[in-house]
């Protein structure tokens, strides 16, 4: 019988014992939007509900950042726009916006984005500490900076945006 060099190769390997080292690293859901160009993220767990479509109702006398308030099966939802809170130029309104319901800092309000990109599961060793060169209302609420489809994702810190935004800060 000839073997060939091949099936050598693959006997030896097959002979030949290697330990398997199972690493399980600690990932995070992230929900990745755009605002605009920029692409942004909040914690998985943060969002309860993406709606594609919802009428928005307008509140006289309420900040700029507040669109308005949605029903949801019942409960009434204010609608915040995070451009203003992170002093980001307002998209014209396109079709094909959503709704993040989200919850967090002790407050529950839907959050106006302009598109969502994914949702996914991240590695947390790709999430890498904000870098000193975001503008200043953004870097107050970055958690950390990834890498998505060749752009870069700021993960925001949904807590601290709504905890802010209740205390008037928005």
């Amino acid at each position: 019988m000839h073997r060939t060099a091949l099936d050598q190769v693959l006997e030896q390997r097959q002979s030949t014992s290697h330990d398997i080292v199972n690493v399980d690293e600690p990932v995070t859901k992230l929900v990745i939007f755009s605002l605009g160009d920029a692409w942004f993220a909040f914690h998985g767990d943060r969002i309860r509900e993406i709606l594609s479509h919802a009428e928005v109702f307008f509140v006289p006398g309420c900040p700029a950042s507040l669109e308005g308030v949605i029903n949801v099966r019942g409960d009434i939802e204010s609608v915040i726009q995070p451009h203003s809170l992170l002093h980001l130029p307002t998209a014209a309104r396109e079709r094909g916006t959503c709704i993040l319901l989200a919850q967090g800092g002790g407050m529950r309000s839907g959050i106006r984005v302009d598109r969502v990109v994914d949702v996914i599961d991240v590695p947390n060793s790709r999430i890498a500490v904000p870098p000193g060169t975001l503008a200043e209302p953004m870097r107050q609420l970055a958690l950390g900076v990834l890498e998505f489809k060749k752009q870069s994702v700021v993960l925001l810190d949904l807590d601290k945006m709504f905890a802010d935004y209740a205390r008037g800060l928005g």
